[in-house]
């Protein structure tokens, strides 16, 4: 019995992002059909940061496989420690013996799964010609989140925001060389989200960061960098005021922005209007009216990992898939 122990470099080359993309597309139809169990999440705070821990179950290609997701969350660290925020591992296992397939690296199919929810997302809920998006946070998820909506959407000009003026410099020159886009390095994130169509914040912000005045009729807005009750990048009256869209809407009430509007007693999480996965599977209706502001409150889907992670190894046993480490597991 062999395990695979992939690298980051190793994950980095066996997941295309339109196969993660396809991929994570994929475990939302199962779920939103029913074909998928909910996934389960474990969070543990820490000094500076925190754990945590997602795990699923899905049934791909006629195979059975359970991954379980340990990461930790530093924002503090590129700047204290010369790291990167977030660190980990992925575990894949067959579902049905049990036997662990793999131990890989967490931190591009973290970066990646969740790039690929907001293109699926932005698929089912953005103006589909959409043209014009606003990045606010020029990070590894900033340039992964751009990569994936390039995927979906005909895009031509990014406004690029963050607190870093020479990390929007540098996203600017980078992404425009590498995607062939006019990106424009904009301080006023009010200015930059009223000349555009698509709005994607992934900060690792504790302060509200979007207003409803700011977002003109018919947006998109993903807020993507809220994955624990301290974080917070859409204020709560924005979320009252337009249709909500979920990962999974529990998860979301307990960690997400959605937790917040709760909390202020302005929405309910009965009000939202679907989990992603009904608006996938057919069961409810993304976009009805050009003029329809809609919130994807993403925080992140355990049976994202999964289906990358199942993915990653799938593609590891193909025979064009050399170079790799494996070890036998005891």
């Amino acid at each position: 019995m062999e395990t695979l122990i992939l690298n980051h470099s190793d994950v980095a080359a066996l997941l295309p992002l339109r196969d993660c993309i396809a991929a994570v597309e994929q475990a939302f139809r199962l779920l939103g059909e029913g074909r998928a169990g909910a996934p389960e999440t474990l969070s543990v705070h820490a000094d500076g940061g925190g754990f945590h821990v997602k795990a699923g179950i899905l049934e791909l290609g006629g195979r059975r496989y359970f991954a379980a997701k340990t990461n930790g969350n530093f924002p503090g660290n590129p700047a204290r420690h010369g790291l990167p925020t977030i660190q980990g591992v992925v575990v894949l296992c067959d579902a049905d013996d049990g036997r662990v397939l793999a131990v890989m690296d967490s931190v591009e199919i973290t970066a990646r799964r969740t790039a690929a929810a907001t293109a699926v997302a932005a698929r089912f809920l953005a103006p589909p010609e959409a043209s014009v998006v606003t990045v606010c946070g020029c990070g590894v998820q900033g340039r992964e989140q751009l990569r994936a909506l390039t995927e979906v959407l005909p895009l031509r000009r990014v406004y690029a925001c963050d607190v870093l003026a020479e990390r929007v410099r540098a996203y600017a020159e980078e992404m425009s060389a590498e995607l062939g886009l006019e990106v424009v390095p904009e301080p006023d994130l009010g200015r930059a989200v009223g000349r555009s169509e698509v709005v994607v914040l992934c900060t690792t912000s504790t302060e509200f960061l979007l207003y409803p005045e700011q977002v003109p009729a018919g947006s998109f807005v993903a807020g993507v960098g809220v994955d624990n009750e301290t974080k917070r990048e859409l204020a709560p009256a924005l979320l009252a005021s337009a249709k909500v869209v979920t990962d999974i809407r529990a998860q979301c009430a307990r960690i997400g922005d959605l937790h917040h509007a709760v909390e202020a007693g302005v929405l309910d999480p009965a009000d939202v209007h679907a989990d992603l996965a009904e608006v996938v599977a057919g069961v409810r209706p993304g976009r009805e009216t050009p003029g329809e502001v809609i919130v994807f409150d993403s925080t992140g889907m355990a049976l994202q990992d999964v289906a990358a992670a199942a993915a990653v190894y799938e593609r590891c046993l193909e025979p064009t898939a050399g170079g790799l480490r494996s070890v036998v597991f005891a």
